[in-house]
């Protein structure tokens, strides 16, 4: 695909200086004719492809969509508009609210930056990781109230060497979770169906199942997709099966825990957890969550934001110089990965 015409289309147009800065336009210009305009999308998602693009001359010579948080719906409507697409290149991780089954029918590569977006994701697990061995929380409130260095110390344990952490999914984010553990005196266990331990140890892991890595870990952290199999798949059973004085760290989606259930044994002072993510989300004003001495709930903020958008925005300029090599793409994202990934 020499020097492609590239059309960026997201909701928000101001997110673009955002997501590339001018090296990274620069470089994509090298390579591409780029579309002076952004395609604001009109209709909702699922609404049959509302996009602002009907007899749009920029739609329809472009070979490449740039997209981003708030996609048009690409269905067969859409496609129709689109009779030179060639590509969709996602500046954000999962395309499955935007990308239909049409797209791939029509032979339109797609590929996302998921990657990348992994990357702050497993940065804050991991400092919410060590911050929980060394009981960072507690101790920060207990310090504030009793203004005391003696006296009211969180529970064991104390500290980060020999700390067992388990990882649930081998996604994105828990690979680089796995390896942005390994220069540390850490144990990591790793659940996922799909991985065995041949597998798990060239990961820095060991594989285990889920109750056990639930029965063993001072650790928890999720990292699984949200599919009709992972539902709850932290309930009041698994919660139960974790020692007392064990954090429950979410970063991938609220779905994925028994919220009720979670919040019974934190209340009850015998778990710890740290949310990024909530179901429902975000929790009711009142929720105990809030006001939870071993809670820390954070509003969606592990994933990219502020100069973290820039890996995005070169995670799809690198896509798209690949494109118009002739090359593969590093990103691609094929139908069959669909039921297994977020």
């Amino acid at each position: 695909m020499s020097r492609p015409r590239v059309l960026f289309a997201l909701r928000d147009p101001a997110l673009l200086p955002d997501l590339f800065d001018d090296a990274a336009l620069a470089r994509l210009r090298a390579v591409a004719d780029v579309a002076d305009r952004v395609l604001v999308p009109t209709g909702e998602a699922g609404a049959g492809g509302g996009d602002g693009g009907h007899g749009d001359p920029d739609l329809a010579t472009a070979d490449v969509l740039v997209t981003g948080w708030g996609a048009p719906l690409l269905d067969e409507a859409f496609l129709r508009r689109a009779p030179r697409l060639r590509a969709v290149v996602h500046t954000a991780g999962t395309v499955k609210s935007f990308v239909t089954p049409a797209v791939w029918d029509r032979g339109v590569r797609v590929s996302t930056a998921a990657e990348a977006n992994a990357r702050p994701v497993a940065e804050y697990t991991l400092a919410m990781v060590l911050l929980s061995g060394k009981r960072v929380l507690e101790s920060a409130t207990a310090y504030g109230r009793d203004r005391t260095l003696r006296g009211g110390g969180p529970p064991s344990p104390l500290g980060n060497n020999g700390l067992t952490v388990g990882v649930i999914g081998a996604s994105r984010t828990g690979r680089q979770v796995l390896g942005l553990l390994a220069p540390f005196d850490l144990e990591p266990l790793l659940y996922d169906p799909l991985v065995d331990s041949v597998a798990a140890r060239t990961l820095g892991s060991i594989a285990v199942g889920l109750d056990e890595l639930l029965s063993r870990s001072d650790v928890v952290t999720v990292h699984a997709p949200s599919l009709p199999e992972t539902y709850r798949m932290i309930g009041a059973r698994e919660l139960a099966l974790m020692r007392d004085a064990t954090t429950l760290v979410n970063t991938a989606r609220g779905q994925l825990v028994d919220t009720e259930a979670l919040t019974r044994e934190v209340v009850a002072g015998r778990l710890r957890a740290v949310l990024d993510v909530t179901d429902p989300e975000p929790l009711p004003r009142d929720h105990p969550l809030f006001e939870a001495p071993g809670a820390l709930l954070t509003p969606h903020v592990a994933g990219s934001l502020g100069n973290e958008l820039r890996r995005l925005g070169a995670s799809a300029v690198g896509e798209v110089e690949r494109l118009a090599a002739g090359e593969d793409l590093l990103h691609e994202v094929l139908p069959g990965q669909l039921s297994t990934t977020a």
